[in-house]
């Protein structure tokens, strides 16, 4: 999920080149080594070798998640959760996230936190408040909602002046997500709460809790929606504000309501203009209810999950070019390694939620580049990529989207990229966004280059 600011530098030779006279003049988008067509999908579908052939089928996909839950540490499976929550396991979930800060963090205004805050901080954990056991809590999310290191919304920053990576974010959950509740802070207004990909503090109002045969039920309900936009959103409803103009990313898949009488409204609207759905919500007592909603039939959704060819790779990542970089799916966003899970989960594919874990992980045919694999190697490596395979360098994952005069390209969500200018200094450039770049010329510094770091290439294939 961290992104990592890199730098690149482009051919001289090519930037002094005079074009052929014949040859028209291609325009920049405003970030050098990309021209305004890169920024159009189509561009690369039509340079895709075997463009709209089956990457993966349903049963190879269905077959991966299997592996990955079977393999990846950092996935869980909450079914396999016992149902009684000893204090090991509450005290190793929320202690190994919500340490206290030992280097020095800053608040919004550039105050320094103080060891009084921070103390306030770990008191409001409650560890010493854990039982030697509890009966473990299930819920369902009902909105899309933050992930915190710990129970506050104190935003905090590792220097002055730089609010964008709020040090406390660690991820977002969406509408529908399973959960189990496993500690209460100390304030009693956030929740520990385990997910199948991720264990962090959340607000409780984010959270409606039932039994653990209505939540998972509710994950497996079939028909169903998936969202294929970047996002769509539920209509407004002011006879159920619960869910009226609900936000759904990408990849989220809703339970459709098949048997809806045809003539009867929907919240007060009829339902032919649109899908109806089924939602969860937070009843006055925090209890798990379910409630139908209306997404308009003009979203950009489908009845099942799209067939994952690397025309629609390229289709579904370029919706969110242009986004605003999100630090743990801040800013109502989403971060690198966020982005591409968003991109493949529109085609039911499942990864990791961190790149730490995306890139080590062993359920996806790995390359593993060492230390030992020269420059040349890796060019050699980067040149046989396909769209769609993942780039993991420390703490940033990019998409391969094609190759442009033998050049590989990506998409990525970045903070900002620095390149040599032909005079030979350095620029940077803030992009905070889902960004296209060239990749063979990125540097880490003035000295190394950046696929000299490459340390994990992920792939899609079947085994």
């Amino acid at each position: 999920m961290r992104t990592l600011i890199f730098s690149f530098v482009l051919s001289l030779l090519a930037a002094c080149a005079t074009p052929p006279s014949a040859e028209p003049a291609r325009k920049s988008a405003g970030v050098a080594g990309v021209e305004e067509e890169q920024l159009d999908p189509d561009f690369w579908i039509a340079q895709a070798a075997s463009a709209d052939k089956l990457v993966l089928d349903t049963e190879a996909i269905a077959a991966q998640n299997q592996r990955l839950r079977q393999t990846d540490e950092s996935v869980t499976d909450l079914a396999r959760i016992p149902s009684t929550l000893t204090d090991a396991s509450i005290r190793k979930w929320v202690g190994s996230l919500s340490e206290r800060p030992t280097r020095t963090l800053f608040d919004v205004h550039g105050n320094e936190v103080s060891s009084r805050e921070l103390d306030e901080l770990m008191a409001n954990v409650n560890l010493d408040a854990v039982p030697a056991s509890r009966p473990a809590q299930y819920g369902l999310v009902v909105h899309r909602a933050d992930l915190r290191t710990f129970p506050t919304r104190l935003r905090v920053f590792s220097r002055r002046g730089d609010t964008d990576i709020d040090r406390f974010q660690e991820n977002a959950l969406f509408p529908g997500t399973p959960v189990i509740i496993a500690h209460e802070s100390r304030d009693g207004r956030w929740w520990f709460v385990v997910s199948p990909l991720y264990a962090a503090w959340i607000e409780k109002d984010a959270v409606a809790i039932g039994d653990a045969n209505r939540v998972f039920e509710y994950t497996r309900k079939s028909p169903y929606l998936v969202v294929t936009g970047a996002m769509a959103h539920t209509v407004f409803s002011p006879e159920r504000p619960e869910v009226s103009q609900l936000q759904l990313d990408m990849g989220l898949r809703v339970p459709l309501v098949a048997d809806w009488p045809q003539n009867e409204a929907v919240n007060g609207q009829h339902p032919y203009t649109a899908h109806i759905v089924e939602l969860p919500y937070r009843g006055a007592d925090g209890s798990l209810q379910f409630t139908p909603a209306l997404v308009p039939k003009t979203s950009d959704v489908a009845a099942d999950y799209l067939p994952l060819t690397r025309a629609n790779l390229l289709r579904q990542s370029f919706k969110f070019l242009g986004e605003r970089y999100g630090w743990g799916h801040s800013y109502n966003a989403r971060d690198c390694s966020g982005f591409v899970s968003e991109v493949y989960r529109s085609f039911g594919v499942e990864l990791p939620r961190n790149t730490r874990d995306q890139g080590v992980s062993p359920a996806f045919d790995r390359i593993t580049l060492t230390e030992g694999n020269s420059h040349e190697e890796r060019i050699a490596i980067l040149e046989q990529l396909h769209i769609g395979d993942l780039i993991y360098i420390p703490g940033h994952v990019m998409m391969v989207i094609g190759h442009q005069d033998g050049m590989p390209y990506i998409i990525h969500d970045t903070t900002g990229v620095s390149y040599r200018e032909a005079t030979g200094e350095i620029t940077r450039v803030d992009l905070n966004a889902v960004s296209v770049t060239p990749l063979v010329p990125l540097l880490l510094d003035e000295a190394r280059p950046m696929i000299d770091r490459i340390y994990s290439i992920q792939r899609m294939r079947s085994r």
